[in-house]
C-alpha cells in the first residue's frame, strides 16, 4: 500500500514549518504557500478546489490563516475570506475526495471571562473580527461533512521568526525597567508541540479512524505575560550571564493601559483533557517548550 499524500497549506508559517518535519514520517508531504503552483493561496477559492482535486491527498492540513488580530478589525473581508470561507471550501473539497481535514483555531472564539479553563463544549463569544472569523471557519468545517480535526490553541510561538520572547530579550538589553501585562492568562504553546501532536493524532485518524471533532491543544500550566517575560529573561541570564542585561525590574501593568484595536481575552486557559484522553497524550508544561526555544535562539 502506498504512503498517504499529505497536503500542507501555510508552509512558511510557524506551525506550517514544523508540520513539514513532524508529518514527514507519515507519508508524502506536499507543502504549499500563497505563491505556490499548484495554488496554495487562501484568497483564491477556485484555485484551492483545483489543487485538492489535482493532488487528491489523503489529508489536508491547513496551517494558513489571517492571524493579525488588530489588522482584522480594519480588514474584516480579508479576515473572513482567509479564516472562514477558505477553510469551508477546503473542507468541502476534502469531503468530496474522502480526505481528512485538519485545521487550527483559537481561544479567541471565547469571550475570555472567568477563571476556569475552557472546555470544547463551552459557549463561544468572540470579542472581535479575528475570533468571529475563526469561529465561522469552525462552523463551516463541521457542516461540510468532512472527517476533521480542529485544534484550538493559544499563545503560539516558535524559535523561527519574531516572537514575544525575542522582544523581551531585546528590551532587557536596552532598558532598566519593563512593564508587561499581568491580567491575561494562558499557556505559551510551541509550534513544534502543535505539529507533533497533529502528527500523532493524524496517524491514528488515518490508520484507525480516530474520533474527529474539536480539541483544545495547549501546553500544560498557566501563566500571564509578566511572568512569561520574567521566565524568559531569568532563563536567558542563567544561560548567557555576560550578555549585558540592563533590566532590573519587570513591572505589572493592566491590559487597559495598552489599548489596541481588538480586545484580547483575559482568560485564554484551554482544558486539554479531551485531547489527552482521546489520543493517549500528556502535554508538557509550558516552561519546557519555552526553555527549549531559548536554547535555540541563545546558543552557548
Amino acid at each position: 500500500m502506498s504512503a498517504p499524500r499529505l497536503l500542507i497549506l501555510g508552509r512558511k508559517g510557524q506551525v506550517g514549518w514544523e508540520l513539514q518535519r513532524a508529518l514527514a514520517p507519515l507519508g508524502e508531504v506536499v507543502a504549499l504557500d500563497r505563491h505556490s503552483d499548484p495554488c496554495g493561496n487562501l484568497e483564491d477559492l477556485e484555485g484551492l478546489r483545483a489543487t485538492v482535486r489535482r493532488l487528491k491527498p489523503q489529508a489536508i492540513i491547513n496551517a494558513a490563516a489571517h492571524t493579525a488580530v488588530d489588522k482584522a478589525e480594519s480588514e474584516p473581508d480579508l479576515a473572513w475570506r482567509l479564516n472562514a470561507e477558505a477553510p469551508g471550501v477546503l473542507a468541502h473539497a476534502a469531503h468530496e475526495i474522502g480526505a481528512w481535514f485538519v485545521h487550527y483555531s483559537t481561544d479567541y472564539v471565547f469571550d475570555g471571562s472567568g477563571d476556569n479553563a475552557w472546555l470544547e463544549t463551552d459557549p463561544t463569544g468572540p470579542l472581535g473580527v479575528y475570533g468571529a472569523s475563526k469561529l465561522a471557519g469552525e462552523t463551516r468545517i463541521t457542516e461540510s461533512g468532512a472527517s476533521h480535526l480542529i485544534f484550538r490553541t493559544s499563545w503560539v510561538y516558535a524559535a523561527r521568526g519574531n516572537n514575544f520572547a525575542r522582544t523581551m530579550l531585546k528590551l532587557a538589553q536596552e532598558r532598566e525597567r519593563l512593564t508587561v501585562i499581568n491580567d491575561q492568562f494562558g499557556a505559551p504553546t510551541g509550534a513544534e508541540l502543535i505539529a507533533d501532536v497533529t502528527a500523532h493524532a493524524l496517524r491514528q485518524a488515518l490508520a484507525a479512524g480516530a474520533p474527529g471533532g474539536i480539541y483544545h491543544l495547549a501546553a500544560g500550566g498557566v501563566t500571564h505575560w509578566q511572568d512569561y517575560a520574567r521566565f524568559v529573561i531569568d532563563t536567558a541570564r542563567r544561560r548567557r550571564p555576560d550578555e549585558g542585561w540592563k533590566v532590573s525590574a519587570i513591572d505589572p501593568v493592566p491590559t487597559s493601559a495598552w489599548p489596541t484595536p481588538a480586545r484580547r481575552p483575559a482568560n485564554s486557559r484551554l482544558d486539554t483533557r479531551l485531547l489527552e484522553r482521546t489520543f493517549g497524550l500528556q502535554l508538557p508544561p509550558w516552561q519546557q517548550g519555552v526553555a527549549r526555544m531559548l536554547e535555540e535562539i541563545l546558543p552557548n
